[in-house]
């Protein structure tokens, strides 16, 4: 069973290297597509070194364009191109770790449609990160719990998460509206509402960035308000 890894990309280039050696030992069927947003730091041209150096194992997409959710839609259309059983999205800042791929595939493999890592299940945890980033996950989760009927998954909003190929076909991607860190949410809606698929959650420990910078802002938390509730509202 094959396996592609889907990682947007912007100013990343303290990274992409280390991520990638890092997800390719984690599991020999694993594959990486990168999605880069015309990255001015070079990113884009460090990960075309790699898709030369690792051919056949990773993959580039460039884009003009910029947002993480527009990015995430185009690595999925792209993925899904490529026919892989399973497809993972995380995110280039070591904030999710390759090393709970191996057992994210293993769920995977017993039978669950949707696998989260999860920083809200017991065991999860965020360490070293100040109390009012922790209240307004909490926050996005209630908010998303109660707009989008996501009931019962702890971890609305995280971006790690493994689907089965038939999951992410099942959704009209152009019909997704979510431009930023709303096409967590915005994602996991549509994937109810298109079947009765098997979701799994298991613990993680979530780390903030080590390199590069965030791209996470008050203009970015704001339009994440405004997009669920266009979403619920179908506005």
């Amino acid at each position: 069973m094959s396996a592609i890894v889907v990682i947007p990309t912007f100013n990343e280039k303290e990274n992409v290297e280390r991520l990638t050696a890092k997800v390719l030992v984690a599991d020999p069927t694993i594959k990486i597509l990168f999605v880069d947003d015309s990255s001015p730091d070079g990113t884009g041209k460090i990960e075309d070194k790699l898709a030369k150096k690792y051919r056949g194992r990773i993959y580039v997409l460039h884009r003009k364009g910029r947002g993480r959710g527009s990015a995430g839609i185009a690595g999925f259309k792209k993925a899904i191109s490529l026919k892989p059983d399973f497809i993972i999205e995380m995110d280039a800042d070591f904030s999710h770790d390759p090393k709970y791929l191996p057992h994210m595939l293993t769920l995977a493999k017993k039978g669950y449609d949707v696998v989260i890592g999860s920083r809200f299940v017991k065991g999860g945890k965020i360490p070293n990160r100040p109390w009012w980033r922790d209240a307004l996950s909490m926050v996005a989760n209630y908010y998303n719990w109660l707009m989008l009927s996501l009931w019962g998954i702890a971890d609305t909003s995280g971006g790690f998460k493994c689907y089965k190929r038939k999951v992410l076909e099942a959704i009209d991607f152009d019909a997704i509206i979510s431009k930023g860190y709303s096409i967590g949410p915005e994602t996991l809606y549509k994937i109810k509402k298109a079947g009765n698929f098997k979701f799994m959650e298991f613990p993680i420990v979530f780390n903030d960035r080590n390199a590069g910078n965030s791209k996470l802002t008050i203009k970015e938390y704001l339009r994440y308000i405004v997009t669920v509730f266009r979403v619920r509202f179908g506005l």
